[in-house]
């Protein structure tokens, strides 16, 4: 029996969903996105919803929106509080846009950033705190809304790995200014390949959803309040008032999101039965470190660091995890810090990166879905527990002749 890191959550409603657009004839994006964004803005309760065709599009028109504001655009050299571990496309449009930024380590147990550290991270130049919430775990969004309101910060939320996670009662991904969602293949609903922007923020909406598409104004609104209409309808239907880019969706993707969003309280439910036996397996055991759930997590995965002081033989353990067909995988991407692709980005560390480190390189995680998993969680344990058993008694052994 193979333990997946994801999949497939369609049934035959999606399939459905498919076939209506395919003998519609109409692919591109259409009536499906839009009822999809209207449906996805009152389930989460947000003003605005616009759909694009990755989260990592989300981040890069959510970010670029800041710059196109009116009033108090960014610019380049600002500088942004970022979390030491998230996805790549966390960081690149903030890299790509000029930004300058700041690395504060992670706490070890949520694996969300240690908002201890914001104040030490705070200078006149910051202008944006990032919030991610690593695998379904809410970070501490709220004390990030309140320092963000303090000192009169923009706070981007990138919730694409959290859909349907909640802090105190509140949806994740409606704390901030602009918000992100995924719903990627192995995310918490999947429209194959898809993206959601959320914000209350009238401005910031309609300069997304220009720059969703070309830049130009024909997808506005002709109240909108961010360029001025002339009378030359002809003129008008490829006027372009901002460097865009073409992230839209397919049709496809907005008739399967429809669907897909009809399940996600029960995908959400069943996941967070799995993670109750998950949590209870490992509670007492403390060679491992399980993630510590703050708020409701909607529990996208299950998250293991090997104790350092117990020095266990991670590649060894994920050997048997191999041997015992048990997928795994890094911890979201890791500690960015350690890629190469960090000689890019224009960056600093505030304070020593210690945790992140540790979950780098002592950690790793395995799947949970919208089934049930308990056959596949307990294997799991039983296979974690023998490695470690054993990796543990060889290094005594060793010491011990030392």
């Amino acid at each position: 029996m193979t333990y997946e890191l994801a999949s497939s959550t369609w049934g035959q409603e999606e399939i459905d969903a498919m076939q209506r657009v395919i003998q519609s004839g109409m692919f591109t994006m259409g009536k499906h996105v839009k009822q999809f964004e209207e449906d996805f803005a009152k389930k989460f309760g947000g003003r605005y919803a616009l759909m694009v065709n990755s989260g990592s599009s989300a981040n890069l028109i959510a970010i670029a929106a800041l710059f196109y504001k009116k009033d108090r655009p960014l610019k380049p050299g600002d500088e942004v509080i970022v979390p030491a571990i998230s996805w790549s496309t966390t960081y690149y449009p903030l890299m790509q846009y000029g930004l300058k930024l700041k690395f504060v380590d992670v706490d070890l147990n949520t694996l969300n950033i240690d908002v201890n550290q914001l104040e030490r991270a705070l200078t006149p130049k910051t202008r944006v705190v990032t919030a991610v919430s690593i695998l379904g775990n809410p970070a501490q969004l709220d004390v990030l809304r309140k320092f963000c309101d303090t000192h009169h910060l923009y706070l981007f939320e990138d919730n694409c790995e959290s859909m349907g996670a909640t802090l105190n009662g509140k949806q994740c991904g409606t704390f901030g200014d602009i918000n992100t969602f995924s719903s990627f293949f192995s995310h918490h609903i999947s429209t194959m390949e898809g993206g959601v922007i959320l914000t209350d923020n009238e401005e910031i909406y309609h300069i997304a959803r220009s720059m969703r598409a070309h830049g130009w104004t024909r997808d506005l609104p002709k109240d909108t309040k961010i360029f001025q209409a002339s009378n030359d309808d002809f003129y008008e239907a490829y006027r372009f008032i901002l460097p865009g880019y073409n992230v839209r969706p397919i049709e496809l993707s907005g008739a399967i999101g429809i669907e897909q969003l009809k399940k996600l309280d029960h995908f959400v439910e069943v996941r967070r039965e799995n993670a109750a036996l998950f949590q209870s397996l490992f509670k007492n055991d403390d060679r491992f470190i399980i993630q510590s759930e703050n708020g409701k997590s909607s529990w996208f995965a299950f998250t293991v660091i090997l104790n350092p002081k117990y020095k266990l033989n991670r590649k060894k353990i994920m050997q048997a995890l191999k041997d015992a067909d048990i997928q795994y995988r890094i911890i979201t991407g890791g500690n960015f810090l350690r890629h190469d692709v960090i000689k890019y980005c224009n960056h600093e560390c505030v304070g020593e990166i210690i945790n992140a480190n540790i979950a780098h390189d002592e950690g790793f995680f395995v799947g949970n879905h919208p089934r049930n998993l308990a056959s596949e969680i307990e294997r799991f344990y039983q296979v974690l527990n023998k490695a470690a058993t054993i990796s543990y008694s060889r290094k005594t052994a060793e010491s011990e002749m030392v």
